[in-house]
């Protein structure tokens, strides 16, 4: 099992920052890469950053230039800097670790960011 807790969402005007945390316990060692994905009223949830366990990291087109993923090993925890912000990025964000060999997956809480105009 994996725990993922979310932190740091909140409201901000258009062209402010964010900084997303997602903590993880448990089987921290079984993790690979993890991700951060977010879901608009209405939409389907979609990928917003990845980062491997080497530190590859890959972003969608929307975002890239303005978000970036991170993570602290040691600290068993992945960032997510959104830069730049725009009311389209308004959305809920989960942060997601997917697991080596099994091939499982778990999902955090989610953690609402919403951008004003």
């Amino acid at each position: 099992q994996v725990q993922l807790v979310e932190s740091g969402g909140g409201l901000v005007q258009a062209g402010g920052s964010l900084r997303l945390s997602c903590a993880a316990s448990g089987r921290i060692s079984s993790i690979d890469a993890m991700g951060w994905y977010r879901q608009a009223p209405g939409k389907q949830r979609e990928v917003v950053a990845v980062i491997s366990s080497g530190g590859t990291t890959n972003y969608p087109d929307s975002v890239k230039g303005r978000f970036t993923i991170s993570r602290d090993n040691a600290k068993n925890t992945v960032y997510l800097q959104m830069n730049s912000l725009k009311p389209e990025d308004t959305a809920v964000y989960y942060c997601k670790a997917n697991l080596r060999i099994t091939g499982y997956y778990y999902w955090g809480q989610g953690t609402q960011v919403t951008v004003s105009s």
